[in-house]
This record gives C-alpha cells, sequence and structure tokens, in this order.
C-alpha cells in the first residue's frame, strides 16, 4: 500500500510539474514555428522572455493579486487579456482561448496565443520580464550554441 502510495505521489509531482524544456530545443521548436523574427522580435528574444517568464516550464502559472488575473504557461500569458480561465474579472480572452491550453506540453497554441499578443500595440512590451531582463541586454547566450 506505501509503495502505491509513493507511486500516486510521483506520478502527481510530475504531472504539476509539465514539461520543463531544454533550452536549445525549445529554440529550435520556436523557430520550426515560426517565432524567429515575428514581428520584429529575435528568436534570443523569445528565449530571454520565456526564461525569465518561467523557465521553460509548460505548466508555470503566477496569480496577479492586484488583478485577480493569473498568467499562464511557458509565456505566461495573462487571463485578463489573452485567455479565458473561468474566475478573472472583466477577462477579454484576446486569443480566443481556454487558459489551460496554454499549459499543454505541446506549445503550438501557446505559441499561436504569444503571437496574438505581439500584434496588440505593445507589442514585445507587454511582458514584464521581457521588458526587466531582456530589453536592451545582450540576448544571443539564449540561444549560443543550439546549432539553429
Amino acid at each position: 500500500m506505501k509503495a502505491l502510495l509513493v507511486l500516486g505521489l510521483v506520478l502527481l509531482a510530475v504531472a504539476v510539474q509539465g514539461k520543463v524544456w531544454e533550452r536549445c530545443a525549445l529554440a529550435r521548436k520556436l523557430k520550426e514555428l515560426g517565432m524567429d523574427g515575428y514581428r520584429g522580435v529575435s528568436l534570443a528574444n523569445w528565449m530571454c522572455l520565456t526564461k525569465w517568464e518561467s523557465d521553460y516550464n509548460t505548466k508555470a502559472t503566477n496569480y496577479n493579486p492586484p488583478s485577480k488575473s493569473t498568467d499562464y504557461g511557458i509565456f505566461q500569458i495573462n487571463s485578463r487579456y489573452w485567455c479565458d480561465d473561468g474566475k478573472t474579472p472583466k477577462a477579454v480572452n484576446g486569443c480566443g482561448i481556454k487558459c489551460n491550453v496554454l499549459l499543454q506540453d505541446d506549445i503550438t497554441k501557446a505559441i499561436q496565443c504569444a503571437k496574438r499578443v505581439v500584434r496588440d500595440p505593445k507589442g514585445v512590451r507587454a511582458w514584464e520580464a521581457w521588458k526587466n531582463k531582456c530589453r536592451g541586454q545582450d540576448v544571443w547566450k539564449y540561444v549560443a550554441g543550439c546549432r539553429l
């Protein structure tokens, strides 16, 4: 019985963690799905953004008490403006998706939504982590050695 309990806890921990991408594998996937240069944002900037927003983790979430919104997934896309989590007041759902889609290991929908976010007038400046950690920095280290 103890072995089943331990196994269940291990499986739960794996399910909650989600996929944490290896840096170069994520860079290749983002490039494959058209992110390099999308709306003038280099692949290195996208990689910097995802590093500081989610540490490359598809299951990352962050609750924002002032707006009662939550950021979801590898890009930390906000429920106030871009997705529907069923609990954020005055949500807009600009990507037309449920927020839990942004937590999937398959990041195709998350990328589609990130592309929608960057088409907004704020562009990549919509992400606080990009403004605070990537803007004006040497971001090439995020793709260095990846053989893209």
